[in-house]
């Protein structure tokens, strides 16, 4: 019964991703099914999920930190809400802390991201792979560009979020078994670390903090609820979780690079992230009246690596191939939330943007119209 069951599974594994169109990675196209690629999870996972209570083909949610060197795969359990899976150590990310801006900068990309079945690269040169879909609306309309950014296996990466074979194939599979549950897509949350009110701090001096709380707001939503943020972009902000005004005739309709349409946000979700951003607020003005010791802005180094391999694969985090781009970030508009309806403020976020990034060609030694 058991090995029918098994078979009837590898089936519809095989039978999903032949019907899926492999995209090109870093040069190779195929359309082969490898059996990578429709390799069951191995008992122990699903072991796990049985235990956590989490249905083999719910929805997932992946989580990344560059500076801890970390990501999280979170799944819906029976109750709808998500709850951690598994933490996977990244074996190699390239570039800095920071946004990803243009091609060839080797940034692994920051923000919120949406993977589709079409995505997921059973042919990668690099086991296996998925794409994150950079560039997204938000980075479109803030006119940054770059291609093929993925989470992909052989621990080398130029621009992307590299784990060893063993792991990309955990992590491949446990996506597209969502994918075989009837879920369109899943959500990839991308962060420079952790956004605790400790990190926050150690980071005030980075011309990317505004970007950053930006995300937050998006990462409290995912905490305080553990539900997926529902995401927007307008005015070139990420807007989370908006919902039409009370009595509003229209639907909300949002262009990434136009002014916002009037709305609010979802009254329950934004109880629960102001308080914990009321908390935070606290936490993060003691440590600056602590004068808690400030990071440096740019560390030198090209990108990182979860301790747990340093030795197994010495001398993969080198020298940084780029020079630092922490003068020359864009200005990004004011929060558009409106501060009723159980909408969230801006008060403290909207501070955080009110100073103006100064363009310096010279000293980013890159063209001014990288500006």
């Amino acid at each position: 019964m058991i090995r029918a069951m098994v078979r009837r599974a590898l089936v519809l594994t095989a039978a999903f991703v032949a019907g899926l169109a492999p995209v090109m990675c870093l040069g190779e196209s195929s359309n082969r099914l490898p059996a990578k690629a429709t390799k069951e999870l191995p008992p122990e996972l699903l072991s796990l999920l049985q235990q956590k209570q989490m249905p083999k083909h719910s929805p997932i949610v992946v989580r990344l930190f560059k500076e801890e060197a970390e990501l999280e795969v979170w799944k819906q359990d029976t109750t709808g809400r998500f709850q951690i899976l598994k933490t996977y150590p990244i074996c190699r990310w390239s570039g800095d802390l920071g946004p990803k801006l243009y091609e060839g900068d080797r940034q692994a990309p920051e923000g919120f991201y949406t993977v589709t079945p079409e995505l997921m690269n059973p042919n990668s040169s690099f086991y296996l792979s998925i794409n994150l879909g950079y560039p997204n609306r938000f980075d479109k309309a803030n006119n940054r560009d770059g291609s093929f950014l993925m989470i992909h296996g052989d621990c080398w990466s130029s621009g992307c979020y590299a784990m060893t074979d063993e792991q990309i194939s955990e992590i491949y599979s446990l996506a597209r078994d969502t994918f075989l549950g009837g879920r369109p897509s899943f959500q990839v949350q991308a962060y420079p670390f952790r956004l605790t009110p400790a990190n926050l701090a150690r980071h005030r001096n980075n011309p990317n903090l505004a970007f950053w709380k930006m995300l937050k707001i998006g990462n409290d939503h995912f905490e305080t609820t553990q539900l997926e943020p529902k995401v927007d972009v307008c005015n070139r902000r990420y807007v989370f979780d908006a919902q039409p005004p009370p009595n509003s005739p229209h639907p909300l309709v949002f262009n990434a690079s136009e002014k916002c349409p009037a709305f609010v946000v979802n009254p329950e979700i934004a109880r629960r992230a102001r308080e914990k951003n009321r908390i935070d607020e606290l936490e993060y003005a003691r440590l600056l009246e602590d004068n808690v010791p400030v990071a440096p802005i740019y560390s030198g180094l090209d990108g990182g690596m979860n301790k747990a391999f340093l030795a197994r694969f010495p001398g993969r985090v080198t020298l940084a191939k780029v020079m630092p781009y922490a003068s020359y970030l864009p200005q990004l508009p004011p929060i558009p939330w409106i501060d009723n309806d159980g909408s969230l403020t801006s008060k403290w976020f909207g501070a955080s943007f009110s100073k103006p990034i100064v363009c310096d060609p010279a000293r980013a030694r890159f063209p001014s119209s990288r500006c």
